[in-house]
């Protein structure tokens, strides 16, 4: 019989440590534990804790020996890889701070961070990123140094190369500079996506961070398991480097993606997290994809499915009452899963212990969907200046529809106006080189989120919106357009939902199709597959308008979208209409397609 090993309270496997730093070294005496791997396959491979310390003390001596002092910035400008998370673990053991920068980012974008935070030093993924720093590098002062990651590339020095630079600097130097780090110190500098205006570089430091960090872990059912997490968002968004630091501190492992978006889910289940970590569109992708194979089997399928869905859901709700399912219940039940809901569940994988969302609103019916189906989804809420924590959801008693509950030490107020405000020890220091918008962001000590809400008497925050992206009506009704675009969102046709409205009659949309589901749709209206004339079909419109009016039905009269047009194209990241986590840019999307949302009102004169 195998021996059960049993690990200790997950309080007793913390590092703890005060500054990310000397978690990494404290981490490394976990020896040959696996810190980090890629998928399997040809390119497995793992790295130990101990090999992870050894990385972050090697990089960090390069960085000394190229003479980056204690508290200068180190940029990052790649994609989610364990290179990321060693060039991160070696600036931090040289006392830098890490400013990470989005690889999608356009030249001019990554200006902005390297100028801007001052960084003297910036790794980059390979080539194609070194080339884009080329084209800026001039108007960069600061920038002494380009260290590239894969390859080589004229002005740039491989990691390689830096790793043995480093050996002529004395080894006690990486302790004395991590000795040297007080934990109100900043960490990192965050630049927000700039839905609204330029980004802002949020100083958050290493007790902001670990603050968070020890928020979280409490949350996570992490006492009787070594979490694995499944790495594919952005690590410059601050709740992919928060999710990481969570599994860094009690021992857990990091799996990265290969970085392919269509294989996400391929390799989730390959991986077999114990934690899986997304934003709201990956879970509508994911909906969509379960519908669109239920509905490709026929109506007698489609008619099982939404059966099971309804005992699946009666059935998560009895028990998370504390009431135990009869004999008829149960065998529903299983005859449920039989018909599709243990196949929804195997998506995450066997070991599945929660899965988290976060970073922007998530509709409610999808959490219901998903829970329905024997996966819980617990929804989070925070700010990159609160280090991604301020409330979520417990796994005993969610309640879909909010955000939850303030996490441990960190409070929550509704101010008189709405807002809802934060305060506690996981709030940035405020935002670099800006004390003006530091000193408006903040009132009697509490940060403003500039998000609205309410707070029930037990302490569940629901929000409305945000205080900016508000559609006030020509009637001066107060409209929140992202509850109503995540609503069209669920649905299986539709990509992306922009509402507009400000100041007129009545709310219109613009609708972009599914590139993934387009095809289906053309192929059962007997049309051509493509954007550009799906777009301006009358047979594609009544499919979309089936789809607007049962969201419809979920909103207010007011609330309702009245008109609606479809772009021929979808909107992009590269093109600078979403956020790095897939956030609509609405005031990018309303000036530059000012003629298509004035079209549909002229629709009505």
């Amino acid at each position: 019989m195998a021996a059960v090993t049993t690990l200790p309270p997950v309080a007793e496997r913390v590092t703890g440590a005060t500054t990310l730093g000397r978690m990494v070294l404290s981490a490394s005496e976990r020896g040959e534990d696996v810190a980090l791997r890629r998928p399997g396959g040809e390119d497995l491979r793992s790295i130990s804790y101990r090999e992870l310390g050894e990385h972050g003390r090697r990089i960090a001596r390069g960085l000394i020996a190229l003479g980056i002092e204690q508290g200068e910035v180190v940029a990052i400008l790649c994609s989610t890889r364990a290179e990321w998370t060693l060039c991160e673990a070696g600036a931090l053991c040289a006392g830098a701070v890490v400013a990470p920068v989005y690889d999608t980012n356009s030249p001019e974008e990554c200006l902005y961070v390297l100028s801007h935070s001052e960084a003297r030093l910036v790794f980059c993924e390979d080539t194609a990123q070194v080339a884009k720093i080329e084209q800026i590098r001039a108007r960069c002062p600061a920038l002494a140094h380009v260290i590239v990651i894969d390859g080589e590339a004229p002005g740039a020095r491989p990691l390689q190369e830096l790793r043995r630079y480093g050996d002529a600097v004395d080894a006690e130097e990486v302790e004395r500079r991590v000795r040297a780090v007080a934990p109100g110190d900043v960490a990192t500098l965050v630049y927000t996506s700039g839905t609204t205006g330029p980004p802002k570089g949020c100083m958050l430091t290493h007790a902001n961070f670990l603050s968070a960090t020890a928020m979280y872990r409490g949350q996570l059912e992490l006492d009787d398991i070594q979490p694995v997490i499944y790495m594919f968002l952005p690590l410059a968004h601050v709740l992919a480097r928060l999710a990481q630091t969570v599994v860094l501190d009690v021992g857990g492992t990091l799996v990265y993606w290969r970085g392919d978006p269509k294989r996400i889910m391929e390799e989730v289940a390959e991986t077999q997290p114990t934690h899986f970590v997304a934003v709201p569109r990956v879970y509508e992708k994911m909906h969509t994809a379960i519908i669109s194979a239920v509905e490709s089997r026929g109506t007698p399928a489609r008619l099982l499915f939404t059966w099971a869905i309804e005992v699946g859901r009666r059935a998560r709700t009895a028990r998370r009452a504390g009431k135990t399912l009869g004999r008829l219940s149960a065998v529903r039940l299983r005859l449920a899963d039989h018909m599709g809901l243990a196949k929804v569940r195997a998506l995450f994988g066997p070991r599945r212990k929660l899965a988290l969302v976060g970073a922007a609103p998530i509709d409610r019916g999808l959490l219901e969907f998903f829970d329905a189906c024997g996966v819980l989804v617990l929804e989070g809420y925070g700010m990159t200046e609160s280090c991604a924590a301020a409330t979520f959801n417990p796994s005993k008693a969610p309640r879909f529809g909010t955000v939850g509950r303030a996490l441990p030490d960190s409070e929550v107020m509704v101010s008189e106006d709405g807002e809802v405000l934060l305060r506690g020890p996981h709030v940035f220091a405020g935002y670099h080189r800006d004390p003006e918008a530091t000193a408006a962001t903040f009132v009697e000590g509490w940060l403003r989120t500039g998000d609205t809400g309410s707070l029930s008497p037990d302490g569940y925050l629901t929000l409305t919106g945000r205080k900016k992206d508000l559609i006030i009506t020509s009637s001066g009704k107060n409209i929140t357009p992202v509850n109503i675009e995540s609503a069209l969102r669920e649905t299986r046709w539709i990509s992306e939902a922009v509402v507009y409205g400000d100041r007129r009659p009545y709310l219109v949309c613009m609708i972009t199709l599914d590139p993934d589901e387009a095809p289906k749709l053309a192929e059962q209206l007997g049309i051509p597959a493509d954007l550009e004339s799906m777009a301006h079909d009358e047979s594609v419109r009544g499919a979309l308008q089936a789809d607007i009016d049962v969201a419809n039905a979920r909103f207010a009269r007011i609330e309702q979208v009245k008109r609606f047009g479809v772009l021929d194209h979808d909107l992009t990241q590269a093109a600078g209409e979403l956020t790095p986590t897939l956030k609509v840019k609405h005031a990018v999307i309303y000036e530059r397609y000012a003629d298509f949302f004035d079209a549909l009102y002229a629709e009505s004169q």
